[in-house]
């Protein structure tokens, strides 16, 4: 299926992957989304679009050298592979535990997020709208292509997310009586987070079991993709049992 090789819009309804690693990840854990892919005469030696032309000659999927159409798409000229890939969705597993965003706003937050969340055996994500664009090629990049093997998927409110899950809740929110540390986790439960400047509204603190992060007086809040490090750490490792 052919496409319009344009910059990126969010109305498309297809992707891009910007960079050789991205692009292997689309290729290894999602090739039954992959349109064409893209490479530059400058990575013709370079190991890893070799690999790439390996892996479209396996899976007989249309690969061409294009640089002037990366050049346009990416507006950078070092990217060496461009993956075209078809938007999708991907239910939430009901029985596994689940990152929850509060209309997050940072494509590299939203990126950086879902790369953590698999370093941590987390897989699944909910978006409260308004929310970032998932497949933006910034939030792809940012994931090193962690999006190609996660679950995600969109709500319109909060309560739309919770009315389909049973499960423990723990939003994350400054000025709790409960910390981190003081929690034990109850699987399948869902971390929720809010947005990166105004953080979770207050009608969360009457949400399941909200949680505080312990810091300093020194500065007001960490940075989103940070907190939920942090979160996933505790959750997975805080009982001294667990590690």
């Amino acid at each position: 299926m052919p496409v319009p090789l344009k910059r990126y819009q969010k109305d498309f309804d297809y992707a891009y992957t910007f960079g050789v690693f991205p692009t292997l990840e689309l290729l290894h854990h999602a090739p039954q989304q992959v349109i064409s892919v893209l490479t530059h005469s400058k990575g013709q030696r370079n190991a890893g679009v070799q690999k790439i032309a390996a892996l479209c000659a396996e899976r007989r999927i249309r690969i061409e050298e294009n640089d002037s159409s990366i050049e346009r798409i990416t507006n950078r000229g070092n990217d060496w592979a461009v993956g075209i890939f078809r938007k999708y969705e991907a239910d939430l597993d009901p029985a596994a535990n689940h990152i929850v965003l509060v209309s997050p706003s940072d494509m590299g937050n939203l990126g950086t997020i879902l790369r953590t969340m698999l370093s941590f055996g987390v897989a699944d994500l909910a978006l409260i709208r308004p929310a970032v664009d998932i497949f933006d090629p910034r939030a792809v990049r940012a994931s090193m292509g962690a999006l190609f093997q996660s679950r995600f998927a969109y709500f319109d409110h909060f309560e739309d997310y919770q009315d389909q899950v049973d499960r423990a809740l723990y939003p994350f929110i400054t000025g709790t009586e409960t910390a981190l540390n003081d929690v034990e986790f109850e699987p399948p439960f869902s971390l929720i987070f809010g947005n990166e400047s105004a953080g979770l509204p207050d009608e969360f603190r009457a949400v399941g079991t909200p949680v505080g992060i312990p810091i300093t007086d020194r500065v007001d809040s960490l940075n989103l993709s940070i907190a939920v490090g942090v979160g996933l750490y505790a959750s997975r490792f805080g009982d001294a049992d667990a590690v």
